[in-house]
């Protein structure tokens, strides 16, 4: 479809306003086509299969100063608190953990900065722990991106095979930046997409926008259904609702197509839509050692 406007504009105001709406429109219609579009290209089996338990572990929390970080011209000023967590997911024998949060170090010392003051109410370690797993056990370390409050913990699962888009490696390891951790461990990096054990229980989603290589992790269980944990392809639920970009991200364009992609499969998949940093979302959910499945 092409639309056309006239060169004869007797009312100049009028035409630019609905010139700006039909503009506005067409490239809310091209983000939830694209969506469509990338949400479809997901290739799970039939009838996919279920992973077995997800276990949420509280992996950290910060007292932020100034929301407006996060939603540039909105709440300016206004203080808003961050749930940080981790995702332990069994198939099988073998385990898979989303994220590795802040790091451990600060559950003994509180860290504060311009953005606000983070702590860890329990390390990570011992929450493992508490249900039998050790560090060796992990089989998959996968990251949703390589900001400090997700990757604090990498250093600890040296032989997990650690999945991560290559874009995300390429930047956060360019020149002159501070490695996130270390690179000499065993690693996948992807190119898109992966269906981690082959059964479509646990698939990785392209979502940058964030972060150049920021991913999402769909998942299904059987009782509960499909879940879609979203890394911070949005840090809380009113960015969400608002398709709002934070004044960090890397690419506002890449951003509102991952919006759109993620929010094509919660609707085809019915799933629940759980937004890492979204505090009432976190305090809504059982923590480990309860579980789903």
């Amino acid at each position: 479809m092409t639309l056309r406007f006239s060169s004869v504009r007797p009312f100049p105001e009028r035409a630019s306003v609905m010139e700006g709406f039909l503009s506005g429109t067409l490239m809310r219609m091209n983000r939830w086509f694209l969506g469509l579009a990338t949400a479809m290209a997901i290739a799970l089996p039939a009838g996919a299969q279920t992973v077995d338990r997800l276990y949420v572990m509280d992996c950290g929390h910060n007292a932020a100063t100034d929301q407006a970080r996060w939603s540039p011209g909105v709440n300016t000023g206004k203080p808003i608190g961050l749930s940080d967590s981790c995702y332990l997911i069994r198939h099988g024998t073998q385990w898979l953990l989303w994220d590795t949060g802040y790091p451990d170090a600060i559950a003994d010392k509180p860290m504060t900065n311009a953005l606000g003051t983070a702590t860890r109410a329990k390390k990570l370690v011992a929450q493992l722990a508490e249900i039998g797993v050790k560090p060796d056990d992990i089989a998959y370390v996968a990251v949703s991106h390589t900001h400090g409050d997700h990757v604090g913990n990498v250093d600890l699962f040296p032989a997990a095979t650690l999945l991560i888009q290559k874009a995300e490696v390429d930047w956060a390891f360019a020149e002159g930046k501070t490695p996130p951790f270390r690179k000499d461990r065993p690693m996948r990096e992807l190119a898109g997409d992966l269906d981690i054990f082959g059964d479509g229980s646990a698939v990785i989603l392209s979502t940058p926008g964030h972060t150049p290589g920021h991913q999402s992790l769909l998942v299904h269980l059987p009782s509960t259904g499909w879940v879609v944990l979203t890394g911070d392809a949005a840090h809380f639920k009113d960015n969400w609702d608002n398709d709002r970009v934070p004044s960090m991200n890397t690419s506002a364009d890449q951003t509102h197509a991952s919006h759109a992609r993620l929010a094509t499969i919660v609707a085809a998949k019915k799933a629940l839509l759980w937004i890492n940093h979204d505090q009432p979302t976190f305090e809504s959910l059982k923590h480990s050692p309860a579980f789903y499945e």
